[in-house]
């Protein structure tokens, strides 16, 4: 028996898993590291190598470190669940007229729930993975995820939506430590190529991030149906023609092909009539919005007009707002406006550095 009980990490062959796995060994935990293959490259009309967390190299890295360092490993096959369910949804938002966050939905529904199975199944109290986030019990009992202490890599932002039952059982080893420590590491545990490797920031499944191709391959028949419609202002007048709403996204700028003699933004998407609505950067500024699909984390509910710093998309600083419950959704004031909030995508609301709970940004109501 080991001294502090099982877990199973999720090792993607990458610097970060690979190195919670190897700190968690060493602290005495009986570790098993499994790889999921979440995605099919060559179902993907994809012809260059496959990269990020699916490629063969990367399940034997991950392999390897397992093997070299005494522990058992296995490769999980996910590629249905996952496949289906992220696709599908990732699809149908951008025919919604939405921009979404597949990876969130991924972490939530799909890798966590397949990681909990797993660990049942060979009696791990524990799961773990290489996110920079922390994760402790509140005085009331519940389970909070909080920011990571570097706060150029914290990845609390995509991790929001995991219930309490699983967060229980949730070890994030690198939330103390900043990536530069973790790199030091991986040299140190002798990995020195792993120490070097470039990071992959793409959507797994959408290669060279071409998501208007990947949209093409998948929805037979798009391009024809969506062409044509208008570029339109806020006051309704027509400027122009665009290649079709769901290849577009609130806040572009760049690949508009419009020339209007000023810069100008995507402000809104109107997918019931296939209009893209364009105006100046002023306009991209709202100072509310709505929020659904809410996972509550450090508190059991919003209490009225609550204060929080609430972040509208990964990099996003944040900004002070006032919640509400309003209709099963939360509503979001902000003190001051913010830019290009952007329907589809996460917003999580924090309390200094505590993830109080977050959901999916909805079309705003008018």
């Amino acid at each position: 028996m080991s001294k502090h009980g099982k877990v199973l990490v999720a090792m993607s062959g990458g610097i970060d898993s690979t190195v919670t796995a190897l700190m968690l060994h060493e602290q005495g935990y009986e570790v098993v590291g499994i790889t999921m293959k979440t995605w099919d490259y060559a179902s993907a009309g994809s012809s260059k190598k496959e990269t990020g967390c699916c490629n063969l190299d990367s399940f034997n890295d991950a392999r390897a470190a397992a093997v070299h360092h005494g522990f058992p490993h296995f490769v999980l096959d996910i590629r249905d669940e996952f496949g289906d369910f992220v696709v599908n949804n990732f699809v149908e938002e951008y025919i919604a007229g939405r921009t979404p966050n597949p990876c969130v939905l991924c972490n939530t529904h799909i890798k966590w729930r397949a990681l909990m199975k797993r660990a049942d199944a060979m009696d791990c109290e524990f799961i773990a993975t290489g996110h920079y986030g922390q994760i402790r019990q509140h005085d009331n009992g519940r389970y909070v995820i909080s920011k990571g202490l570097d706060e150029t890599k914290d990845q609390s932002y995509v991790l929001w939506g995991i219930q309490q039952d699983v967060l229980a059982r949730t070890i994030l080893p690198l939330g103390q430590y900043r990536k530069t420590q973790i790199r030091q590491m991986a040299f140190d545990f002798g990995y020195p190529e792993l120490a070097k490797k470039a990071e992959s920031y793409e959507i797994c499944f959408v290669p060279d991030n071409d998501y208007r191709g990947f949209l093409k391959r998948k929805v037979e028949g798009l391009e024809e149906r969506v062409n044509g419609g208008n570029f339109v202002l806020a006051d309704g007048t027509i400027v122009g023609h665009h290649k079709g709403y769901p290849f577009y996204t609130v806040g572009q700028r760049k690949g508009l092909d419009i020339a209007l003699g000023r810069p100008v933004f995507v402000t809104e998407i109107i997918p019931e009539t296939n209009t893209v609505v364009l105006g100046n950067e002023d306009e991209l500024q709202k100072s509310e919005m709505f929020v659904s699909g809410i996972n509550m984390g450090k508190y059991e509910t919003i209490s009225e007009g609550m204060e929080a710093v609430t972040k509208i998309r990964y990099k996003d600083k944040g900004a002070l707002s006032n919640l509400y419950n309003e209709n099963g959704q939360v509503k979001v004031n902000f003190y001051e406006s913010v830019k290009g909030i952007a329907p589809g995508q996460s917003a999580v609301f924090y309390e200094g550095d505590d993830v109080i709970g977050g959901g999916i940004i909805q079309r705003h109501m008018h």
